[in-house]
């Protein structure tokens, strides 16, 4: 590699870091948002996501006029349905959950949902789950139990909602995954931009609709944007660098909703996050690396 390759594989590196660093920043003031409207408010979290991503949808549709409707032609429908749908209902069990999960808590345990992508792969893609990934993802699954405290008088069962947000968002990951092999990635994207918000609709009708106003209609302004935002940064992060380098910086948004959480709410972790969090941390490290070299040996 001469020097000008090396400087300029540098800065796309230093650039993906950046992109990715960002995408937690916007992800941290999301989170800080939606749990002040779901606590502080008590807008029902139903509503709150329907809002949040019927923005998000508005402040998409330059890219949907881009792609156009014909990117949804697809001999796939019920996967894109299914796949959205777990989708949606884990944006449900997320709000829902920060209604009365700390940040720091909530944001650690949703940090599991690579290991449900492994034991889903396991079960439904029937792919191969070697004693490697097999101790990480009980390693990681350990780290939850160890910030959860199930044990504890002060556990309450809303903890576990961050736990089912990172399941159904596995399972969304899973089907994700499944449809890249056969559908072009403009489908997959449009597919989940135009079917979230009419899912997140119903949803919110069936819990008890609510319209925004004032402030309230301000903040999920501001949340749609910063969803669009933080989704448009991860994709300038892994197109400016291969993503085995950029995602140990997405690890940077436990720290992140940590100290969001202190500043705005006064949330203050306990040390069994820590422990708990570096657990799930170097479990996932070790996975992403793993697979890495099994890339690198298969090519």
């Amino acid at each position: 590699m001469n020097q000008t390759s090396l400087t300029i594989s540098t800065s796309r590196a230093m650039a993906g870091a950046a992109w990715m660093v960002l995408a937690g920043v916007a992800f941290s003031i999301l989170n800080v948002v939606t749990q002040w409207a779901a606590m502080k408010l008590a807008f029902p979290a139903a509503s709150i996501a329907f809002w949040q991503y019927a923005f998000a949808l508005v402040f998409s549709l330059p890219f949907l006029y881009r792609a156009g409707f014909s990117a949804m032609r697809t001999n796939y429908p019920w996967r894109h349905v299914v796949r959205v749908a777990c989708a949606a209902l884990g944006v449900e069990a997320w709000v829902t959950g920060l209604a009365s999960v700390p940040i720091w808590q909530a944001i650690a345990l949703v940090m599991t949902s690579p290991f449900f992508i492994i034991l889903g792969a396991r079960l439904l893609l029937r792919e191969r789950v070697g004693p490697a990934r097999w101790t990480a993802t009980i390693a990681g699954f350990a780290g939850a139990m160890i910030i959860l405290q199930p044990w504890s008088v002060s556990f309450t069962w809303a903890a576990l909602l961050p736990i089912l947000s990172a399941l159904l968002w596995g399972a969304s990951s899973l089907i994700t995954k499944n449809l890249t092999g056969i559908e072009r990635p403009e489908t997959i994207t449009v597919w989940l931009l135009v079917l979230l918000t009419p899912i997140n609709g119903g949803l919110a009708l069936a819990a008890g609709f609510e319209v925004p106003a004032g402030v309230t209609l301000g903040l999920f302004v501001l949340a749609g944007l910063l969803t669009v935002l933080a989704q448009y940064f991860l994709t300038l992060a892994y197109t400016a660098a291969d993503a085995a380098y950029v995602q140990p910086f997405d690890d940077l948004k436990l720290p992140l909703n940590v100290f969001a959480g202190w500043l705005v709410f006064g949330y203050a972790p306990t040390g069994y996050l820590w422990l708990g969090a570096a657990l799930i941390f170097c479990a996932s490290l070790f996975i992403m690396r793993n697979e890495l070299r099994r890339e690198q040996t298969a090519a």
